[in-house]
């Protein structure tokens, strides 16, 4: 377990980003955990990713996030320094990391004088080391997700805005109390369910949360900067990196979708993934739709009035009516057995 207390500056504090390198990161270590085949939707992603990884000159520097262990200094993956970065300005940052930073982080992980081999090279020749981790990352992530980004972007856009909108409506203890399974927030701690065992105490700083596609429920936090502590959740829209859902997916039971006969297959889809509200752009990269898809399905779900739709700024929010939630609830759960 990782307990981090959270005074109540912290806590009032607490925003939401993006991560582009946070997500590069994380989707090292998931085809590191899983060598043979990743599970779905990931697997035909993972297949792409590891044929990349084969043809690209500079990936061996990237083989320090597999030495590093679950501890390792954060300037290896710094927080994001705006709200919505792209991977140039986060590599930016990682270049930019200054001998000061280095010197103050490794020691809280290992010994000055008997640095592992993977990090002796950040202070023996500090620049050096920094732009090949740099290219190396901006080479993967040319080859292996920037593909998906688009996408990637418009799903977690939408979960930027659900989370903010819950944290402006309801508060940060709100917010916290539904973020994760493997989250848990009791007053003033913030759980996250790991096998490490840590305690960390923030006080008088800003807690920043990163939702990530590729966390597959792994969490991860940083702890270094004197002023942010970062956590990850998993975020929702995974299944958009399945290029061939109903292959990868695991065989299941010939069922009758319920709902899907009522409503039809399409709004069906859109009902169910409107228990959490969603734009119309995350909604078609959670589903694997075309936007025009979406919005005629809305349009007709809006008629019905099992749907409404509300305007957060710039961007328009859909979710369900208690009717729509009800469809959901007492005939979209359960998909009846097919009669043999």
């Amino acid at each position: 377990m990782i307990r981090i207390e959270l005074d109540e500056p912290t806590l009032t504090r607490t925003r939401i980003a993006t991560s582009p390198l946070w997500e590069a990161k994380c989707s090292l270590y998931l085809l590191d955990r899983y060598p043979d085949e990743a599970p779905w939707p990931y697997t035909s992603w993972a297949r792409h990713a590891r044929g990349a990884l084969a043809e690209l000159p500079d990936a061996a520097a990237l083989k320090l996030y597999s030495a590093t262990g679950p501890w390792y200094p954060d300037f290896l993956g710094p927080v994001p320094p705006t709200a919505s970065p792209t991977i140039a300005e986060e590599l930016a940052v990682l270049r930019a990391t200054p001998a000061s930073v280095i010197a103050e982080q490794i020691p809280r992980y290992h010994r000055p004088d008997d640095l592992p081999g993977w990090l002796r090279p950040f202070v023996t020749d500090r620049q050096a080391a920094l732009d090949r981790l740099a290219d190396g990352l901006q080479a993967y992530w040319d080859a292996a997700i920037a593909p998906w980004w688009p996408a990637m972007r418009a799903a977690l856009d939408e979960e930027v805005l659900h989370r903010a909108r819950a944290l402006a409506a309801h508060g940060p203890d709100a917010l916290l109390s539904d973020l994760h399974e493997r989250v848990r927030w009791e007053r003033p701690v913030l759980t996250l369910v790991k096998p490490s065992e840590a305690r960390f105490t923030a006080v008088d700083q800003r807690l920043l949360l990163i939702p990530l596609i590729f966390s597959r429920g792994a969490l991860t936090h940083s702890t270094d900067h004197p002023e942010i502590l970062a956590v990850s959740y998993q975020a929702r829209g995974s299944v958009l990196l399945a290029d061939r859902p109903d292959a990868d997916r695991p065989a299941a039971e010939p069922a009758t979708d319920r709902l899907a006969v009522l409503v039809g297959r399409g709004r069906a889809q859109v009902l169910r993934a409107l228990t959490r509200p969603a734009t119309t752009a995350g909604l078609a990269a959670t589903l694997g739709l075309a936007p025009s898809t979406i919005s005629e399905q809305l349009s007709a779900l809006l008629t019905a009035g099992v749907v409404h739709r509300r305007r957060v700024g710039r961007r328009v929010l859909y979710g369900l009516e208690p009717a729509g939630l009800a469809l959901v609830q007492l005939i979209g759960d359960e998909p009846a057995a097919v009669p043999a």
